[in-house]
């Protein structure tokens, strides 16, 4: 049976971000609050030009070559960040990078989750077409606002995969198990640019999810978690991933939970200094551990677990596949982390308070400062067309 999977994988995030100890102390919280307990280090901010989109396309950018836009028939943009109600925001994507036209684009949302969506999509697509490639997108803005009781929890970045039949990375296992209920956890209406959040009762959903799902697996599959090399997390903030292990741990024992342990540790670096980034924190995570930690034999099986509030979760498994560090980008994302400019306060509560104005003929000019040269940037707005061009 053909192997169908995630073959090649990056991320973006803006290159301005802020200090989450500076943060707490302008608020009056003790900076280890934020730092351990929630477990953030950094919170990555989007300015004005890079909207879902540009952190898209520059994500996407780092990994596709000629051929594959020619290979790829299907783009999955996975957001709760959408720029318009009616038109996928792959579309620009697909322009900008030049994919090949006969390609189908849609998007997804079910708040954090939709990226997992978008694989089991790609999964049954790729079996019925396995000389094609699919590209997913997650790409998310988290705002709270200023001197909320989300401030801290908040964001911004993409994660980009390619899939495809006999992946470089990490190979999909058709078994899953997945569970839905409507519920008020968390929530954005249409006409709110900041999202609202019962935080105790979002965490509480988050892990009755996660065993719902774990249970329904272990039962369908005959699991255990000792099956698994790793588990890994939807991490909207680091803490909440600690919290997921400790949810397992009268299932482990103590070399599995010692274990499990290290590689969370390797699978939250990025996740740390970059925020909640919604529909792509499981995939930020995952390319963390493979970038971060220590080389995973063969043939491990990682087991996977993505949340998304009001709510759908899933868990599922991921085969690593031979010589998968040799399809990463580490040193590509180290680089882009350490070459990040740290926000004044002053600006940051500017960029988050102001969203972009247009006026009466639908026109808007954008900054074009804290941006990179060769990115993908959000230009602005002209008679209600958003319109991006490469610096």
């Amino acid at each position: 049976m053909m192997k169908i999977g995630i073959d090649k994988m990056s991320f973006f995030t803006p290159p301005t971000y802020v200090d989450m100890v500076e943060l707490a102390e302008a608020r009056g919280v003790d900076p280890n609050k934020y730092l351990y307990g929630i477990g953030q280090g950094k919170m990555g901010i989007a300015a004005e030009a890079y909207d879902i989109v540009a952190m898209a396309t520059n994500a996407a950018n780092k990994i596709l070559t000629a051929e594959d836009k020619e290979q790829i028939d299907m783009v999955i943009f996975a957001t709760e960040s959408g720029v318009d109600h009616s038109k996928s925001a792959g579309t620009w994507v697909h322009d900008l990078l030049d994919i090949q036209p006969y390609a189908r684009v849609v998007e997804f949302k079910q708040a954090c989750y939709s990226a997992t969506a978008g694989i089991q999509l790609a999964m049954g697509h790729l079996t019925m077409h396995p000389d094609s490639k699919v590209l997913i997108l997650a790409s998310d803005i988290a705002k709270y606002g200023v001197n909320t009781g989300g401030e801290p929890t908040q964001g911004a970045g993409a994660v980009a995969m390619l899939l495809s039949g006999d992946p470089s990375i990490l190979a999909i296992e058709t078994n899953s198990a997945t569970y839905t209920k409507d519920i008020d956890d968390f929530w954005r209406p249409t006409y709110s640019e900041f999202a609202y959040v019962d935080g105790k009762y979002s965490n509480e959903a988050y892990l009755g999810t996660l065993n719902s799902v774990w249970d329904r697996y272990k039962d369908q599959f005959g699991a255990q978690v000792s099956d698994f090399e790793a588990m890994l997390f939807h991490v909207p903030y680091t803490k909440m991933g600690r919290k997921a292990l400790l949810e397992l741990a009268d299932e482990m024992d103590e070399t599995t939970s010692e274990r499990f342990e290290k590689y969370y540790d390797s699978g939250i670096v990025y996740n740390y200094v970059v925020g909640n980034i919604y529909t792509g924190s499981l995939y930020l995570s995952l390319l963390s551990f493979l970038e971060q930690g220590d080389e995973v034999a063969a043939g491990s099986r990682i087991g996977l677990f993505s949340y998304g509030s009001g709510a759908v979760g899933e868990f599922f498994v991921g085969e690593i596949q031979a010589g998968y560090k040799d399809a990463l980008l580490k040193e590509d994302h180290e680089k882009m982390l350490e070459n990040r400019i740290k926000f004044a306060l002053e600006e940051y509560e500017r960029v988050l308070s102001n969203p972009v104005s247009i006026d009466e003929e639908g026109n808007a000019a954008l900054e074009t400062k804290h941006t990179n040269a060769g990115d993908f940037i959000f230009a602005g707005i002209n008679e209600h067309k958003r319109f991006y061009k490469k610096l």
